[in-house]
């Protein structure tokens, strides 16, 4: 039988991920495969539970809605994941004991290292969503110092959520329509800072309603980050082009969590000088 792990969820037919682990296996000439496997909420003790008795199975990445549900039914939780309260990624180890993981922190920081490297008279974050993966986006901006302007459908998630992730600093949870229409704000002189404007949210996603977000509450030279993947070019990041605004795409942080979580599955490091061949790949 052929070693394998898998990206579960649901749903989870639209997921690049096997495309991205099929590619570094294959250039790394390892006999393994990756899948898509649909898992329900409901279904994830009986999943993991089969998924233990198979020697077969390295491990998989866990995806909406199971991030969090997951997390009791784990014999180990990595310290990282356990601080985040969610775990993107599962590993088998040899007796069957199921350990959790999150690389989602790591691979949203990777494509901004040259930027925190730097230093900064102040660095701000504003951030839409409070699901999964904006639980990794915060605990990550809280570490490197942010202050976190946090807007979600439910102010009180987005509150508990700060509470818990980020207790210190001059946090801020606005309504999420706070930010659809347009502001004459005068910013401040903003050299010397660095400004994050973030869809860690499913809007704007295929098959969802759009993020309504004005530019106006953006700080000139504010970076935009969307994690979405499909589609790759949000509307999101082409209204941020429009208005002058750098920006990162959902593939930087997609392909920087698949790297680490590849390494834990099949004990080899991604193959990352490929990475624009597969890009390529990933948006044709």
């Amino acid at each position: 039988m052929t070693p394998y792990a898998e990206v579960i969820g649901s749903p989870v037919a639209q997921s690049k991920s096997p495309a991205i682990h099929r590619f570094w296996l294959q250039k790394l000439e390892i006999e393994a495969d990756y899948r898509a496997t649909e898992v329900p909420g409901d279904g994830l003790p009986e999943y993991l539970e089969r998924r233990r008795d198979d020697p077969h199975w390295r491990g998989c990445n866990v995806t909406m809605p199971l991030k969090q549900m997951v997390l009791p039914l784990l014999d180990h939780v990595a310290t990282d994941a356990s601080a985040i309260g969610a775990v993107n990624t599962v590993v088998r180890a040899g007796s069957g004991a199921l350990s959790g993981h999150n690389t989602d922190a790591g691979g949203f920081v990777e494509p901004l290292a040259p930027l925190l490297a730097e230093r900064h008279w102040l660095r701000m974050a504003r951030v839409i969503g409070t699901g999964g993966a904006a639980r990794a986006i915060v605990h990550a901006l809280a570490e490197h110092g942010f202050v976190i302007v946090l807007a979600g459908r439910d102010r009180a998630k987005a509150r508990s959520l700060l509470m818990q992730l980020a207790p210190e600093g001059e946090h801020h949870t606005p309504p999420l329509e706070h930010f659809a229409s347009a502001t004459d704000f005068a910013f401040d002189d903003r050299e010397g800072c660095l400004d994050l404007v973030i869809n860690a949210s499913a809007l704007g996603m295929q098959g969802q309603p759009p993020l309504a977000f004005d530019w106006s509450h953006a700080p000139p030279g504010a970076i935009a980050y969307d994690i979405i993947t499909d589609p790759v070019q949000t509307t999101f990041l082409r209204r941020a082009e429009a208005a002058g605004h750098r920006t990162i795409d959902g593939l930087a942080m997609l392909i920087g969590q698949a790297a680490a979580a590849f390494e834990l599955f099949f004990g080899r490091p991604a193959p990352r000088q490929h990475d624009a061949e597969l890009r390529a790949l990933l948006t044709r």
